[in-house]
């Protein structure tokens, strides 16, 4: 892997410890908005659709709405020894429209010209300030979150009233799980890579059975915990089974994992950044030590819009989520229209189908009441 020591790019370092295990780097840019300097426009982030730190901060400005008041650019899902890089001829990739750069580790000692670490995404950027607010996707959700919420369309991932639990769920899947799948994959020793299988397997297996009764991580409502689980699981069968020896099972295999994972896919923000060609390119290519071949396999292909059937636990996605966002299930990749139609309950086609009309009309005055006939419902706005 690749990094800087006092501001000298350096190409080869060691990412494990001396037990064999993965060692990932503490982020070192950690700054919070403050209220005051929250505007429309000021502020930029650079992702990768590949990465799953990043894929959290796209989910995050799109449920949140913010679409057109935090721009983005995309680097290329394939980092060679140069690091992340703008490609804007490569399809959905773009150039560095804030700062013109070449590779992202530019921005990163424009920020400080001595800095040591990686060079990761996501990253906030201030474009007022020109200089880097935040690198750790976990705070840069709760920035979106608290700080922007005025900008966008109303949804909140974090309410105060579940802060607490949105919180302890978010450091209880960090280590097995999110982390989990690296610590197998870039393991130096079989103990290393046991340890680190055992337990995510052991995390995983608790999660299934806690949202057999639960339609969201949270209970009822859709929080950031759901947006970290999904940027996990979503590359789990298609990489992370296969690439990181994550192989004991699939999620296709677990009897709530797998359609709750559906379930989010078929949400809003979610199915919509997810960009599989990516994900799977930057994996099978981007780790010589893993794959050296830098084959990238062909398939599975998990057919995330299959009907999950998760609507009769208690919860929803937010109403003003499904009513702001412009959207419909066409706009789903690798997914028709026909399909998504297929096996949904005619209560929900019925308010797919509003939701398109009010969306084509741009009209948000939409009663979303009346498409409930005289069912006593609880909007979540």
């Amino acid at each position: 892997m690749n990094q800087f020591v006092n501001g000298e790019w350096v190409t080869e370092y060691e990412a494990t410890d001396e037990d064999g295990e993965f060692d990932r780097q503490t982020t070192s840019f950690r700054d919070t908005v403050a209220p005051e300097d929250v505007e429309a426009g000021r502020y930029h982030l650079y992702v990768c659709n590949a990465c799953p730190w990043a894929h959290r901060t796209l989910i995050t400005r799109k449920l949140l709405g913010l679409d057109g008041a935090i721009t983005v650019d995309y680097v290329d899902p394939y980092r060679d020894d140069g690091g992340w890089q703008f490609t804007p001829e490569k399809e959905a990739c773009t150039a560095d429209s804030v700062n013109g750069a070449d590779y992202l580790r530019e921005l990163y000692v424009a920020a400080d010209d001595d800095y040591t670490g990686r060079v990761t995404v996501p990253v906030l950027w201030d474009k007022q300030e020109d200089t880097i607010v935040n690198n750790e996707s976990r705070e840069i959700m709760r920035n979106l979150t608290t700080r922007f919420a005025d900008l966008g369309n109303g949804v909140d991932l974090a309410p105060v009233d579940l802060r607490d639990d949105v919180d302890r769920i978010l450091d209880e899947i960090y280590e097995p799980i999110n982390n989990g799948v690296y610590r197998a994959g870039f393991a130096d020793t079989q103990e290393a890579y046991d340890g680190a299988v055992a337990e995510l397997f052991d995390a995983l297996d608790r999660w299934d059975e806690v949202l057999a009764d639960r339609r969201y991580l949270a209970g009822e409502r859709l929080t950031e915990a759901d947006v970290a689980m999904y940027t996990t699981l979503v590359r789990f069968d298609e990489v992370y089974h296969t690439h990181f020896m994550c192989n004991r099972s699939l999620i296709r295999e677990y009897d709530n994992l797998w359609p709750y994972l559906r379930d989010l896919y078929q949400t809003p923000g979610f199915g919509e950044t997810t960009h599989m060609g990516h994900i799977t390119e930057h994996y099978y290519t981007t780790h010589p030590d893993v794959s050296p071949k830098r084959i990238v396999p062909t398939g599975p292909d998990p057919d995330f819009g299959a009907p999950h059937d998760r609507d009769d636990l208690a919860g929803e996605p937010p109403t003003r989520l499904c009513m702001w966002m412009v959207y419909t299930p066409m706009d789903m990749p690798d997914t028709k229209r026909g399909r998504e139609r297929k096996g949904r309950t005619k209560r929900q086609q019925r308010r797919e189908r509003e939701i398109e009309r009010a969306l084509a009309a741009r009209d948000r005055s939409l009663d979303f009441e009346e498409l409930y006939d005289d069912e006593e419902i609880e909007l979540d706005i």
